[in-house]
């Protein structure tokens, strides 16, 4: 627990928050009924944590402190695999099994990153070590605190649900007595029946994952890569290695198996139909990939007692087996680490994320001028703004119509496309924050919104200047001068040239423009 502490500290201010974690900082300082309004709309696998989160960062609203229970959680997983490990073969795997959970890159990743998946990592591991403890248990009063964590896990995010038939396929390979059968299937129930209202109401908001796509053997080897304490290299392959010795431990093997195999196989079957996989998803899983490599390096130490030179077999004490197994294990341990020290710098850098929205406030700070107007393209570059406001506090956000507190939206609601043109020939210069990857003219989004964007800028504006910084584009549009306007002759006037707050002539007053 003090190593996935310590792993999980070293460079959690990293500079900048992603997309995602965005999401969590602003929806988690709202009102709790600003929270439960959104609820109704989208993200209500998440509500749980946002509410979670809303306590935590009423202490502070920092993005260190938006990662900080992911930190805890990591640091707590570390520990339960660690006592199950030691409930299922002793102190010698539990010990091993901790620390390589503790060192797998893709804790650190999830550790530090301001989302639910290592307080879901948390749960689940709990929740297996109460299995185990449950199984071995008799009376049915055992299974009462294995449904409570599994319930309010699967609520914190319901697709670890799929950590039960995990839990079931370690109960027949065990070849329990029906008595725990009986014990397991009431307790999978109470949690079947908590989950169906969350079940039901994301089902309708099942368009937020529609970017996934069916996973491929590419996913799976990126998967096996992943849940290894090394992504690449002789680290990998030994724990390969490891992880096949490892099963020769059978009740090691029961748990850590299906643990490892059953939830990422499921989501990954359903997602030939309908994608739902990604990695994040089933991070869980991790922990049974921990357990097999202990297991397996326990197996190769209990070889070194039995060692020969010419034929004859030299019967080590006690002591010095124990204190070269312990040696050669922390010296294993730590050239794991140090040849994956590499890829545990580079995912301390905010580079490493998707996308960085620091670095779009920074840009607009030196580039925009006070009341300029803004345009986001597409509507969710606006996370920034409600990230890191200092880059445009003062600025005219043109087709925001509601702001997202308000409107019960992640990145507020915008005005309509007809409404939207008028904003926009009111004004002669207007900066655009998009990506590098943003859609372009000919390749129309779905949204009518964001199409009206694309129109009106590619027949009516010109690009003057543009900034790049990582991913992100900031570029000055500026109107055509009647020359430049496609199918408009020269010297033709237009009122999209009228300046904002100007009336053409014989039009009487200037409507005022509300946003």
């Amino acid at each position: 627990m003090a190593v996935m502490l310590a792993m999980g500290s070293w460079g959690l201010d990293r500079g900048g928050m992603w997309g995602d974690e965005s999401v969590t900082f602003q929806v988690a300082r709202r009102t709790v009924p600003q929270i439960w309004r959104l609820l109704h709309d989208v993200d209500a696998v998440h509500g749980l944590y946002y509410l979670c989160m809303h306590v935590v960062l009423a202490v502070h609203p920092d993005e260190v402190v938006l990662r900080l229970p992911s930190v805890c959680a990591a640091t707590v997983t570390a520990g339960l695999v660690a006592a199950l490990g030691v409930r299922l073969s002793g102190p010698r795997l539990g010990l091993l099994a901790g620390l390589v959970y503790a060192l797998t890159p893709m804790t650190g990743h999830y550790a530090q990153e301001g989302r639910s998946y290592a307080l879901v990592a948390a749960g689940v591991a709990g929740a297996t070590l109460l299995l185990v403890r449950a199984a071995d248990g008799p009376g049915a009063r055992a299974w009462w605190p294995y449904g409570v964590v599994m319930g309010a896990t699967c609520v914190l995010h319901e697709l670890a649900v799929l950590a039960l038939c995990a839990h079931a396929a370690t109960l027949a390979w065990l070849r329990v007595p029906r008595g725990v059968w009986r014990g397991w299937r009431r307790a999978a129930g109470a949690v079947a029946v908590l989950l169906l209202p969350l079940v039901w109401v994301s089902q309708g908001q099942s368009g937020q994952v529609a970017w996934l796509v069916a996973p491929g053997w590419d996913r799976v080897e990126r998967l096996a890569r992943n849940v290894a304490p090394g992504p690449e290299g002789v680290v990998f392959w030994a724990s390969l290695l490891l992880m096949a010795l490892g099963l020769r431990e059978r009740r090691t093997a029961a748990v850590a198996l299906p643990l490892l195999l059953v939830p990422p196989g499921l989501l990954m079957t359903v997602s030939q139909v309908r994608p739902l996989y990604h990695d994040r998803y089933v991070l869980y899983a991790l922990a049974g990939a921990s357990l097999l490599v202990a297991a397996g390096a326990v197996r190769v130490a209990g070889a070194l007692g039995r060692v020969r030179f010419d034929g004859r077999r030299v019967r080590l004490g006690r002591r010095r087996v124990r204190a070269a197994v312990g040696l050669c294990g922390a010296l294993a341990l730590t050239a794991g680490f140090l040849a994956q020290l590499p890829v545990h710098r580079q995912d301390r850098t905010a580079a490493h994320r998707p996308d960085n929205l620091a670095v779009v406030s920074a840009l607009a700070v030196r580039r925009v001028r006070p009341g300029d107007p803004v345009l986001f393209v597409p509507s969710v570059g606006r996370l920034a703004a409600l990230a890191y406001p200092k880059g445009f506090r003062r600025v005219r956000d043109i087709a925001l119509a509601e702001s997202a507190p308000r409107s019960g939206t992640l990145w507020g609601r915008e005005a309509t496309p007809a409404r939207l043109r008028q904003r926009l020939a009111g004004v002669d210069r207007v900066w655009v924050v998009t990506e590098r990857d943003a859609p372009a003219a000919h390749r129309p989004p779905a949204d009518p919104v964001e199409r009206t964007k694309l129109a009106v800028l590619a027949a009516e504006f010109t690009v003057r200047e543009e900034h790049t910084e990582a991913e992100v584009v900031l570029r000055l549009h500026v109107r055509r001068r009647p020359a430049e306007v496609p199918g408009v002759p020269p010297g033709a006037a237009t009122s999209a040239r009228l300046p904002a707050g100007r009336p053409a002539a014989g039009r009487g007053r200037p409507r005022r423009a509300r946003w």
